[in-house]
Parts: C-alpha cells; structure tokens; sequence
C-alpha cells in the first residue's frame, strides 16, 4: 500500500532561504507566527549569501553582517526545512499547501499564509560557441568561487551586461584568477540620466566604485559597448571573439577581435523564478528589463490570497531591496493571520527603503537593456536550446514553415524548452526570436507560455504514484484521483527523472 506522505502545519511558510525568505521568516516569527522557512539548499543564504559555513569568513560576500544576523534569527518558532525541493503548491480547504521531496521521500507542508521569496537565475542569450565547455553563467561562475572556493578556471573573461559583471571579475581578481577583461554590452554612461535614483541610493555608488577600484589594482582592461559574439575552441574554450556595439547592440563592421582565454563567465541579467506564483495562479506583469515579474502591493500582497511576494520574484532589484521586501511580507502575513499589529514606524521605513531601492533598480534596467540587437550575432547552425540541441535554423522553421505563432507552439514543434531545464535557458532567447520574426517585442503572454510549469522540480513517477494529492489546478474537470495522477504523468512526462 503506498504510504501517505508526512505533514506538517505552520502559520506561514516562507518557500526561499536566500535575502527576501531569511527577513521574511524572521520578522514573520518576531510577530509571533510558527514559521516554515523551506529550501533546496543544505544552508542558508540563496544565491547571494551562498556560503561554505560556518567556517566561511565572508570576504567574497557583500553585507555579510546581514546574512549573519537574520541566520542567527533561525531558532524558536521557525523550522529551517533544508535540502526541501518544493516542486508543487496549491490552494485547498486546509489553507496553502506545498509539496517538498527530501532525500527522495515527499512531504507536505501546510501553512495558513505563504511567502515566495523564489529568486532568480541566470538570463542567457545564445551565441555560437557558447555550449562549449569552458563557457559558464556569470551566476554559475560566482556560485563555485562563493560555495566551493573553487576558481572555474585561470584566463577569464567576464561578459554580458550589467553591474554584477563587475563584482564578479571583482571577486576572480581577488581570488587569484587572471581576468583578461570585462565586456560590457551597454555603458554605465546611460546611469547619468537618472540623478535622483543615484542620489537616494550612495551605498550603491559606493559599491561600484569600490568594484572599480578592484578592476584598476588589478589592470583589468573595462571595454564598454563591447560583446562577446563567438567562442573557439577545439573540444574546450580558448578562444572568445569581441566586437564593438552600436547602442541597438548591433556588430561595427571590422571591429570583430580575438581575445585567447580557458573560462567565459556571461550573463544578460536574470530572470525571476516564478513556477510557484504560476501554479497558485499569482498574476504577472513583464518589468521594465523584460523580465515576466508577479505583481505584489505595498504590503507584498499578490493578487492570490495569503500568498505573498518578496525579491526578485517581484522583479530584479538586488540583495538589499529582497531583504526590505521579505520583512514587509513576513509583517503583511503575520498581520493577516494572527491579526499582529505592525509597528507603524517600521512600516513607513521599510517602504521608504523599498522605494529607493527600486527607483535604482528601474534606473539599472533602463541603464543596461538587452536590445534586439543580439539575434544578429546568432548564426542560422547556433544552438538555441542546449538540452535538446536545437538550433535557430529549426526554431525559424518552425515558425516559418510550420506556422507557429507562439512560443508555446515553437516548443512543440520544434522542441526547445523539453529538455531537463524546461525551456529555463532557452526560454527568454526562444520567445525574443519568434518576437523578432514576427517584428515585434516579447510580451507577457509570450513569457508565461514558457515560464508555466505544474512540476517545479525534477520527481519520479513513484513519487507522484504514491502521494496522496488532490493534483494541480490545471486538473480535467470531474476526474477522480487515479485520473489525475495519470494526467499529471502523461501531461509532464518530459520534465520526470526516472
């Protein structure tokens, strides 16, 4: 007889330990709400504060004073679930319910009240040569060097667009590494149009300059308006062609140059993590970078009741602003379910703060777009989606010769985005090629197509057998259970580990 999966019931359950889900937890149990705080990660921290433990002194980590304070929060009313990959949630008649595996087993977790606090990762736009080995995420070369201490490799370039390009070759020269140069695809120039934000937000200022300073001890060459087109190698990197830009991101003829190195770290930005808000039906907008973002109110609120928003699921904004954000939703669900009063003082300032913070983060945006302009660099033989190595060549005919109209269609068709990653890499570049085609910009509508996903996470079939759930929303009308295990299996057999 299958065994029914372990429960467990909170107040709230925060689903993220990383900036945004460490606040919230604790200001959530400060209030005085029994809180779940889940993650698939062995400690906490996320992204930003990934960590080595303990022994970890921080020098590779920016506010690490913070990280340590909210961590040191972690006893008494909250239960650090770790190493718990949530890969479904839901509404039902107990409250809010998310489906966790952990060492292989399922458990559910029943809360009152809900923050996501998701995060995000990596954007990434395709290029030839950019599945060879050698050839990293910014994000990913940042997570070996903060989690493991781990260099990825000795001649690096850093590439893409936007501030974190600086702290990560910030972080490699301080560690060792030899960085050839940073190619930055915008300028930092565009930030001179937007005075207020820089002058509500000094530390951040601080913060670039500090990076700088870096790049110069370090004699590390900053080519502005300058991307990473081409990568060379036979079987791995050790070559990288760089070209001047036009501010529409287009090639200067005959400005094309090699640069020999072993490691390319390259990143456009990320991309906010939203197969949870989905699947509890959050409504979403796309942000000012392009980016689809879950619409959350002053208070954090979402459009879904007692699900709550916090990060960069809300949209880009950085470390600072997801732990602002994490403590007004912690506060919003406490208030609302144990009907807590906030402090009227720490309200204003925490929304003061946020409103700084995310006048910067519109000013990055819009300082450090991803034009249209790099599709020109992807040749008809580039691949487009690594998992099921298909190329652009097979994406325009699908749309071309098969008449696929949205990316939904393109994915079907030609299959980018049915791979292990479900279409998380390939998904922004794949939707912005059919826009493209089309002569137009991506939309929401375009997004969410691709970004929609009822299982989160890799899980077995036995998995899904043995647990005893009602199934997702997307549920055939009048089916029983053993129907809707079955339709859940067939509909997403392509994202199952067996």
């Amino acid at each position: 007889m299958p065994t029914s999966p372990a429960e467990s019931r909170y107040d709230v359950a925060v689903l993220g330990a990383g900036p945004a889900g460490l606040a919230a937890a604790v200001s959530a149990s400060q209030a005085g709400a029994r809180v779940a705080l889940l993650d698939s990660a062995a400690r906490p921290g996320g992204q930003y504060w990934r960590n080595r433990g303990d022994a970890d002194s921080g020098a590779l980590h920016h506010d690490w004073s913070t990280f340590r304070a909210l961590r040191g929060e972690l006893r008494g009313r909250i239960d650090h679930l770790a190493q718990h990959a949530v890969w479904h949630a839901e509404h039902d008649e107990h409250g809010l319910d998310l489906y966790a595996l952990c060492d292989g087993a399922e458990r559910i977790v029943r809360a009152a009240a809900l923050v996501l606090a998701t995060g995000a990762y990596d954007r990434q736009l395709p290029f030839p040569g950019w599945t060879l080995p050698g050839v990293f995420t910014a994000g990913a070369v940042q997570a070996l060097l903060k989690g493991h201490g781990v260099l990825a490799g000795r001649r690096i370039a850093v590439a893409g667009t936007g501030p974190f390009l600086l702290a990560v070759a910030a972080g490699l020269a301080q560690s060792g590494a030899d960085v050839v140069g940073v190619f930055e695809a915008g300028h930092p120039a565009e930030f001179a149009r937007f005075p207020g934000a820089l002058a509500r937000n000094p530390a951040k200022l601080t913060e670039g300059a500090r990076y700088l300073a870096t790049l110069a001890r370090h004699r590390i060459p900053y080519h502005p308006r300058t991307a990473v087109i081409a990568a060379h190698g036979d079987g791995e990197l050790n070559q990288i062609i760089t070209a001047t830009l036009t501010r529409e991101w287009q090639v200067v003829p005959g400005s094309e140059t090699p640069v020999d190195c072993d490691t390319l770290a390259v990143g456009y930005g990320f991309t906010p993590q939203l197969e949870i808000p989905l699947q509890l039906g959050c409504d979403t907008r796309l942000d000012v970078d392009g980016s689809l973002v879950a619409i959350a109110d002053s208070r954090q609120r979402s459009t879904r009741e007692r699900v709550y928003l916090a990060g960069e699921v809300c949209g880009v904004a950085g470390a600072a602003a997801s732990v602002v954000e994490g403590h007004l939703a912690g506060l919003a669900a406490a208030e609302d379910v144990l009907a807590a009063t906030p402090d009227p003082k720490q309200l204003r300032r925490l929304r003061r703060q946020r409103g700084s913070l995310r006048s910067f983060a519109h000013a990055m945006h819009t300082a450090f777009p991803v034009p249209a302009g790099w599709i020109g660099w992807v040749t008809p033989d580039t691949t487009v989606c690594r998992c099921e190595e298909v190329d652009a060549r097979t994406v325009e005919a699908a749309i071309d010769e098969l008449g696929a109209a949205d990316p939904r269609a393109v994915k079907l068709y030609a299959r980018p985005g049915m791979g292990l990653c479900q279409g998380r890499v390939c998904g922004y570049a794949t939707t912005c090629l059919l826009a493209a085609r089309e002569g137009r910009t991506p939309t929401a509508d375009d997004l969410r197509s691709l970004t929609a996903r009822p299982i989160a996470n890799p899980i077995k079939l036995g998995v899904i057998a043995a647990g005893q759930r009602t199934g997702p929303q997307t549920k055939p009308a009048g089916a029983n259970s053993t129907e809707l295990k079955n339709y859940s299996v067939q509909c997403h057999m392509r994202h199952v580990i067996l």
